[in-house]
């Protein structure tokens, strides 16, 4: 199989697993990835994880800004397959038609639920108990195309996106180098998705990182979980920003209180009133201020004026 050329396109830490993989086992002639960014406060121009693990393995790098205009460069280094992982651009149809064995795609949840940049952070957000890593066919339709392997976990109530994103990566490096010789041998028996069955974990907008304490202390839960470590769910307390990367669920409830009101304190938390119950945030970064835990931000502060206070 050594023989078989292959191109790798991914981007992020999510992919680089699965790109290790493929390059140890593979003959894997180029990586594809996005352009590096200027990344901090100092704006230094960072390259993608993929593109620094690449350097491990001597492998050619492309570095496209749109691929649809410059994929003929990929194109010069003749794939028999094309391996896609959280690539981050929508490949043209010359790249799909190209490889003997076609463009592959690792995918981060059970399609057809969750297509989209973000299935991860959506999983946890939207309650699903379970998702897992899909290796599809790709087609001009984004994660449209025919399911090749499955593999599936469960999402538990301590998940956090990190916890989360660690396990699929591991999962899809699996699966991929498991399916990887069927493919190739010829010996597997892709299906159609069920396009009833279709949703749509899109990528993650500010408006999606705000906190909605009108909702359910278990939506809140999930979005917060959704969000941890990075970039983190917010709201605002006296004007600051304050990010929440952990909080723990009460039974309490509290008739005609605002949700979001600060009702009280626990020795490791403060209590806040959502749509049903009240939650408890254990685990805060106050704008200007490094991420701690809330027992130690307590010790700094005044509890009376923190009381009756409404996150907005």
């Amino acid at each position: 199989m050594k023989d078989i050329r292959i191109v790798f396109m991914g981007t992020p830490d999510f992919s680089v697993p699965i790109f290790k993989a493929l390059a140890e086992n593979y003959n894997v002639v180029a990586v594809v990835t996005q352009p590096d960014k200027k990344v901090g406060r100092k704006q230094r121009l960072t390259p993608t994880p993929v593109k620094e693990a690449s350097a491990l393995y001597n492998i050619p790098v492309l570095q496209p800004v749109k691929i649809r205009d410059e994929y003929e460069e990929v194109l010069k280094h003749e794939p028999d397959m094309i391996v896609t992982c959280a690539y981050g651009q929508i490949l043209p149809k010359e790249l799909l038609d190209y490889p003997k064995y076609k463009c592959i795609n690792v995918h981060a949840s059970l399609l057809p639920k969750l297509r989209g940049g973000a299935p991860i952070h959506h999983a946890i957000m939207d309650g699903y108990d379970k998702t897992g890593i899909t290796i599809m066919y790709m087609d001009v339709k984004m994660d449209a195309g025919d399911i090749i392997s499955q593999v599936e976990t469960a999402i538990s109530k301590e998940d956090t996106l990190g916890s989360l994103h660690n396990r699929l990566s591991e999962m899809g490096k699996n699966l991929l180098l498991e399916t990887l010789p069927n493919i190739i041998s010829g010996n597997i028996n892709p299906t159609k998705q069920d396009e009833s069955e279709v949703t749509y974990g899109y990528n993650i907008t500010k408006e999606d990182e705000k906190i909605d304490f009108t909702k359910t202390s278990t939506e809140v839960d999930n979005k917060v979980r959704s969000l941890n470590p990075t970039p983190g769910a917010y709201t605002t307390l006296n004007g600051k920003r304050l990010k929440i990367y952990d909080v723990r669920l009460s039974d309490r409830y509290y008739a005609n209180t605002v949700p979001g009101t600060i009702v009280g304190f626990e020795k490791d938390g403060i209590r806040v009133v959502t749509g049903d119950k009240e939650i408890i945030l254990t685990d805060i970064a106050i704008e200007g201020k490094k991420r701690c835990l809330v027992k130690d931000y307590l010790n700094g502060v005044d509890k009376k004026e923190l009381l009756g206070v409404i996150l907005k």
